[in-house]
């Protein structure tokens, strides 16, 4: 071929010697390497101060990229079919599987995530909910031959409630009236006219939690706090509502399921620091627990003959399955699952046991159980981008006392010494909430950090979480507790910065929602122990926040966090803000945001932004027009993720 071997490397350059020697001009050499293509970026995606990410970080991460996962919806009763969720293109969308290891044959075909479950018994209806563009308002519809046909409104905030155990009625709570008050109705998902309200409330957070056997009631429950919720008897043809039990007492009810006898079984920290199982009588309010985990039970889900219950206890942030004999109340484990997280558990009439699993080496995918032989049968193995998920790091539990002596723990994820020896570099991630908890999963893509680059990841549970105790997550409420999870998040971080493998100088952190709060926080307290902080959907300022957060949820969240009409409480949510000392922010931040976000709106983002640059800072700034509380759409989280990860290459690799 021409210009191969040495007649490309030689022959031009013994002839522009001769022409120099000969004192010819000849036209200069380009010395100038070419422009490297750019990753493109998602045309709903505003890049504020974000360098060009280069191609090639696309093409390193992609297999991390290209995994995905698969969750249980519910089995169809009529075929024995399982609906799954899972993302082949965009955002994830409803699929049907025949057998274990089958096709997922898509049913849904939207632009925005698609959730639903078939009608009880019959099967013969799927009601599913959707959203736009990540608003939460979402709409109730049914799907059949690839086609939505709307239930509600069209305009209100819809949340589906449970089904009557027949498939006949389909209950949910919709803002429909003044946008704010979550009123309470019933319909006949084959009829959409037959929808009606049978209950109008005052609050947010109010469900229909299950029907009893006859239909002619109902038991809904008020969600106050994590701490509170409180259950009632709703008569569906007056309306009149009985409550269950003192609304007065300070009692959570975490799930519940009612029997085919009409026994009323939930979850509840009665009598109890955790979550326990147990019966619940509908006319005084007495708990009689079941169970004696020390720990919460997290879900769980009765038979339609009530004679097995399955449930999962969340122990140090791992879940572990137990089936009970409901007559005999005897229990067995279900040894054979490794340490991770279950979900959508749901016993299907015929007694099989359908649950979601993900775990460190595993992403969520979708098994049964047949309680009698104890037999575990996987129904998905989802790709994961051609990785070999057996290198990935299974985390360690550490624990450290806090300020007041309070033990606060978090999960570290370590990168493989032989492969990357000596100290490393490290991201401190915080979980949203602040009631939830990060538990032992799939790392997902972030196991490119661990896998590819060497950084280690470490996820704190700080006072506030769930999964501890009612008491733990009561330790952070109000203005005047609420910087007491930032010392705990202190202690945390100076534990593994102390760590010998860590490299105390090459900390970030990063947290969303809450945990972008939190985040904002460490910028501005914690500086000289990090590098730089990446803060998601975060809150800026207590006060704004408050009084711009969609309305259906405001006095929920004000007993989280203080109400702000309160002028004792005013002044501290203002103290406390990290807007207020925004000048203290030192070290280069990353924003992200929903522009469409009715939980943390995007104000919060920019008032923070706008005060840092003001002030001389670094803010990157990244905005999806079409999310909202998080990217739900493939194209906009990869970019995301690129972006992320050119952020900490630059600050903690210092690439």
């Amino acid at each position: 071929m021409l210009f191969r071997g040495k007649d490309f490397h030689v022959r031009p350059r013994h002839f522009a010697i001769a022409a120099l020697l000969a004192g010819t001009a000849l036209p200069a050499l380009s010395q100038e390497t070419p422009p490297e293509p750019l990753a493109p970026k998602p045309e709903a995606l505003t890049a504020e101060q974000i360098p060009p990410l280069p191609l090639s970080l696309a093409a390193n991460a992609r297999p991390y990229l290209e995994s995905r996962g698969a969750g249980f919806a519910g089995w169809d009763p009529k075929t024995r079919a399982m609906l799954i969720s899972t993302r082949f293109a965009n955002v994830s969308q409803l699929h049907r599987v025949e057998m274990p290891l089958g096709a997922r044959t898509q049913i849904s075909f939207e632009a925005e995530p698609v959730g639903g479950s078939y009608a009880p018994e019959q099967g013969d209806v799927l009601v599913v909910s959707k959203d736009q563009g990540g608003d939460e308002y979402f709409q109730l519809y049914t799907l059949a031959n690839g086609r939505l046909t709307l239930l509600t409104d069209g305009k209100s905030r819809n949340n589906a409630g449970a089904w009557s155990r027949d498939g006949e009625l389909r209950g949910f709570s919709s803002t429909r009236r003044n946008g704010q008050d979550t009123d309470l109705y019933v319909m006949n998902p084959r009829d959409p006219a037959s929808s009606r309200m049978v209950a109008q409330v005052q609050g947010g957070g109010w469900a229909i939690a299950g029907f009893m056997p006859d239909k002619a009631s109902a038991v809904v429950a008020n969600y106050i706090s994590v701490q509170d919720s409180d259950l009632y008897k709703l008569d569906l043809a007056s309306g009149a509502m009985t409550p269950i039990g003192d609304p007065k007492a300070q009692i959570s009810y975490g799930g519940s399921e009612i029997g085919p006898d009409g026994t009323l079984w939930v979850t509840s920290d009665q009598g109890s620091d955790f979550q326990r199982l147990g019966t619940l009588d509908p006319a005084t309010g007495r708990f009689t627990p079941r169970t004696t985990e020390k720990w919460d039970v997290d879900g769980f889900d009765l038979s339609d003959d009530g004679r097995t219950i399955v449930y999962v206890v969340n122990e140090a942030g791992s879940h572990r399955m137990r089936i009970m004999d409901v007559r005999t109340g005897a229990v067995r484990g279900v040894d054979a699952l490794p340490a991770g997280v279950i979900g959508g558990l749901e016993i299907a009439p015929w007694g099989e046991i359908g649950f979601s699993l993900s775990s460190a080496r595993s992403a969520s995918d979708v098994w049964s159980l047949d309680p009698a032989s104890m037999k575990l049968t996987r129904w998905t193995q989802s790709e994961t981008g051609g990785l070999d998920l057996a290198v990935n790091i299974e985390p360690e539990i550490v624990t450290v006392k806090s300020f007041d002596k309070l033990p606060v723990t978090g999960l570290l994820y370590l990168p493989d010494p032989a492969k990357f020896p000596g100290k490393r570099p490290l991201i401190f991630d915080v979980h949203g909430g602040p009631e939830g908890q990060t538990m032992a999963s799939f790392r997902g893509r972030n196991n490119y950090y661990l896998n590819e680059l060497g950084i280690g990841l470490f996820y704190p549970n700080v006072r506030g979480s769930t999964g501890f105790g009612k008491k733990f997550v009561s330790l952070d409420n109000g203005p005047f507790q609420r910087e007491n999870s930032v010392r705990d998040m202190a202690a945390l971080l100076d534990a593994v910065r102390a760590n010998p493998r860590v490299d105390a100088d090459k900390v970030g952190l990063t947290g969303g929602s809450y945990g972008g709060y939190m985040c904002y926080a460490a910028a501005v307290q914690l500086k000289d122990k990090l590098r730089a902080t990446q803060c998601t959907v975060a809150i800026s300022n207590f006060v704004s926040f408050l009084e711009n957060t969609n309305p259906y949820r405001r006095d929920l969240r004000r007993v989280e966090y203080g109400d702000e009409r309160d002028p004792k409480q005013r002044a501290k949510l203002m103290a406390i803000s990290p807007l207020t000392r925004v000048g203290e922010i030192a070290k280069p931040i990353f924003v992200i945001t929903g522009a469409n976000d009715p939980r943390v709106p995007k104000s919060e983002a920019d008032q923070m932004v706008a005060a840092i640059r003001r002030n001389g800072g670094e803010a990157w700034h990244l905005v999806a027009a079409n999310e909202g509380h998080g990217f739900a759409k493939k194209e906009n989280a990869d970019y995301m993720f690129l972006a992320q990860l050119a952020f900490w290459r630059k600050y903690l690799l210092s690439e």
